[in-house]
């Protein structure tokens, strides 16, 4: 995911772990194609939050800037087992008009662009899934996610999901020393559409540390485990076994955790296969 600037150019995005996020995809993508290559299915890749097919990052010294292929232009060039459709989700007219590119690089592809809320348009994902099998990947900046988009998803049965989970950008929402009656009104409404309700209440807590003066504070435990152990535990009583319990921490070059890197099975019947090539990437990320 990416936008632009004046000159036309991808801004800086993440740095290492946006690569390293990038490359785990198309992986993925590739066993995912070589493993369905011999079935009936037609194949299609869905990119929410698509950006303009590229990704300018920090280099390692974060003095200089490096332009990588974003995760639509990584879907495209797999060749074993081409998508029979690449769906490009995108809100930003601009980066719309710059995805549009990638179909006179991949001529007589069948690519489309989606110019639209990726909530929104993952939200009438109504078809019938039965002849169809994909990858997802839903790749938002920040918080824009909603639950009931992940409802949505989970009811094709179809798409294999890579969720990347945004877990800096919700600890930084969430007090550590106050009640949960007290966070902004616009952020609790952006995090019970992010959990699906309220959950994320349950993080706070009686201390178990007597204050001075007066009665104990309610601590909040949103740490990034507690937010996360919450949001795992909303996607396990969703998908049941398509759940996949293993993830991987994106962290920024201080260490400090951004994302977490979440993935679910589409179809049940192919839970094994899928859980285990995405274990593996998880492991080498």
């Amino acid at each position: 995911m990416s936008a632009t600037n004046a000159s036309g150019r991808p801004p800086k995005f993440g740095s290492d772990w946006t690569k390293r996020k990038l490359d785990l995809i198309e992986r993925y993508l590739d066993a995912y194609t070589t493993a369905l290559k011999n079935q009936l299915f037609k194949l299609v890749y869905v990119d929410a939050f698509a950006g303009t097919g590229q990704v300018e990052i920090a280099t390692e010294d974060e003095e200089g800037r490096e332009i990588i292929r974003g995760s639509a232009r990584r879907a495209i060039a797999i060749r074993d087992k081409a998508f029979d459709r690449v769906v490009l989700i995108e809100a930003d007219p601009d980066r719309c008009h710059q995805l549009g590119t990638l179909r006179t690089e991949a001529p007589g592809r069948d690519i489309r662009i989606v110019n639209e809320d990726a909530n929104s348009a993952l939200q009438r994902l109504t078809r019938n899934w039965r002849g169809w099998r994909g990858v997802l990947f839903l790749d938002p900046f920040a918080t824009e996610l909603e639950w009931a988009t992940i409802k949505s998803v989970c009811d094709t049965k179809a798409l294999d999901t890579w969720i990347l989970f945004p877990v800096g950008a919700i600890r930084r929402m969430l007090p550590r020393w106050r009640k949960p009656e007290e966070v902004n009104e616009q952020w609790a409404t952006r995090l019970d559409r992010i959990y699906g309700g309220d959950s994320w209440r349950d993080l706070y807590r009686p201390s178990e540390q007597l204050s001075l003066f007066g009665p104990p504070q309610e601590r909040s435990h949103a740490g990034v485990d507690g937010l996360l152990r919450t949001y795992k535990d909303r996607l396990r009583d969703l998908f049941g076994d398509r759940f996949l319990n293993e993830s991987a921490t994106l962290r920024n070059s201080r260490g400090s955790p951004l994302f977490e890197l979440l993935f679910v099975v589409g179809n049940p019947r192919g839970i094994g296969p899928a859980k285990d090539i995405a274990r593996h990437l998880l492991r080498d990320i």
